[in-house]
């Protein structure tokens, strides 16, 4: 007798290098995810994938509805560990044919009994503490339960009497001894994240033979949430300022600043210094400047972002969670308030893109620097590059921790002058005999590409007299910037979005 379609649960978990071993891709104008490339000896083979497999669920989140793109975030923010609940090709197509439900087929599997993990984040009472107490389950090692204090912290922020205690601060409860638990809560300042489950539901993951990850969890109560905003841009442009700087840990972000009084970006939520983590769904973490510019000028204008505060990004990464894992949409309202036909959404790019281009006069920040390196051990810690056959350099590479990177040069940095000279129609060859010439030492007027292209396109002099004197940054390197809305020495990008 034949049996339906039964999903099977894959899950992989890989260390630092690894990666799952497969690609997921997506038939156009189709829906469903088709499982492709399985490494052989790979993680994904050893999980219990195969070629063809259509994905349902990824972290017990339904996807066979979502957008490729949307699934490829998941993946992106799900961390070294996934749980998947695939379909063969033949099944799934024989469940499509018969025209059955995927998402309760794929609710099936996990028993009426089910309810998702919950992430509680609890803020400590000066008085009475956390609220709550955990004790070792007898005779099962590495499992613990929570009892919170009725009326308490614990029970505001979700705790229930009996749940089993999965992770907590960031730790596998399973791998820390009921001594170790308590010197955690003990050594806790203001607040606390555990992740709990009820033990039916335990069960059911102890069952499938799955883990319990905090990227499974009901997380509604976590703090510092990021937001996702649409905004649609006004007479004057968005009405912020879009920076790349180097915070104090050494990291570079792109931050939102000058966010003027009742623009587009503050109405939808936008608050000064805030982190820019998304652009239309599309991650900043490994943009450039120029790169996240562009997204915005391709959006037209209108545009989705997804934004949180720094000190929120820290408490995240400080937990080990992806702060992507727990966006608070603030766009879907907007969005459906003012629909626009295909015609309109396209005339409406056309209009930005004209627009975008007669504002870029004045959305345009010229960063000129003037960046004094001193030879370390590597030499000045960068490599120039050119077009060939075509005067004209600009920096292809730095060493990171070099004196190029102290002294605050930028890849793609146009070279203007070396030691002094102005170098912007001298062939590369020529470039590199003039800084041999200044031995241990060398001096560099340098400005970001778009920078440069705008200045040249105004018959605007690129001179050391643009750069405005800051102090030094280190014993070796000195870098000058011409930021107006800068304060302090910083590896800075700055593009305005207004007019």
């Amino acid at each position: 007798k034949a049996s339906g379609p039964s999903p099977r649960v894959c899950v992989l978990k890989k260390e630092e290098g690894e990666h799952f071993g497969f690609q997921l891709v997506q038939k156009k104008g189709q829906r469903g995810h088709i499982v492709k490339n399985v490494e052989k000896g790979g993680l994904a083979e050893k999980g219990g994938m195969r070629n063809g497999d259509h994905v349902l669920e990824i972290n017990e989140h339904f996807v066979d509805d979502l957008t490729h793109m949307e699934v490829t975030r998941m993946f992106l923010v799900s961390g070294p560990q996934l749980c998947l609940l695939v379909l063969s090709n033949e099944e799934y197509e024989q469940a499509v044919t018969q025209g059955q439900d995927l998402r309760k087929l794929a609710c099936a599997q996990r028993g009426d009994d089910w309810k998702p993990p919950r992430l509680c984040h609890i803020t400590k009472n000066p008085v009475t503490g956390l609220g709550f107490s955990i004790l070792p389950v007898e005779g099962e090692k590495g499992k613990f339960t929570m009892s919170p204090v009725t009326g308490g912290p614990a029970e505001k922020a979700g705790v229930r009497k009996g749940d089993r205690l999965v992770w907590i601060n960031g730790a596998m409860a399973c791998e820390l001894t009921h001594s170790a638990i308590s010197k955690m809560v003990k050594k806790c300042s203001d607040h606390m994240t555990v992740l709990v489950i009820d033990s039916e539901s335990e069960k059911c993951y102890a069952r499938r033979r799955m883990p319990i990850l905090p990227v499974m969890a009901d997380a509604q109560n976590m703090p510092y949430r990021p937001k996702k905003l649409h905004l649609e841009q006004g007479p004057d442009g968005y009405g912020f300022f879009l920076r790349h700087e180097k915070i104090s840990t050494g990291r570079s972000v792109h931050m939102l600043r000058d966010v003027d009084a009742g623009s587009p970006a503050e109405l939808a939520g936008v608050k000064d210094g805030e982190l820019l983590l998304e652009v239309n769904g599309e991650s900043t973490e490994r943009l450039s400047h120029e790169d996240v510019v562009s997204q915005f000028r391709k959006s037209g204008k209108q545009v989705t972002i997804t934004t949180m505060t720094l000190h929120g990004q820290n408490f995240y990464n400080k937990l080990g969670l992806f702060p992507l894992l727990f966006i608070d949409d603030h766009s879907a309202t907007e969005k459906k308030e003012k629909p626009a036909s295909p015609e309109q959404s396209a005339a409406v790019v056309t209009l930005a893109a004209a627009l975008a281009e007669a504002q870029e006069e004045m959305q345009v920040d010229p960063n000129v620097r003037l960046c004094v390196l001193q030879r370390g051990t590597p030499g000045f810690g960068f490599h120039l590059g050119c077009i060939q056959k075509k005067p004209g350099t600009f920096i292809q590479q730095i060493t990171r921790g070099g004196p190029g990177e102290s002294s605050g040069l930028l890849k793609d940095d146009v070279v203007v002058e070396v030691n002094g000279q102005n170098v912007e129609n001298e062939l590369l060859e020529d470039v590199i005999l003039l800084m041999k010439k200044g031995a241990n030492s060398l001096s560099l007027l340098v400005v970001d590409r778009p920078g440069y292209e705008w200045m040249k396109k105004n018959g605007k002099p690129i001179t050391a007299e643009k750069v405005v004197k800051a102090p030094e940054v280190s014993e070796t390197a000195i870098c000058t910037c011409t930021h107006t809305h800068q304060s302090k020495t910083s590896h800075m990008y700055s593009t305005g979005f207004r007019s």
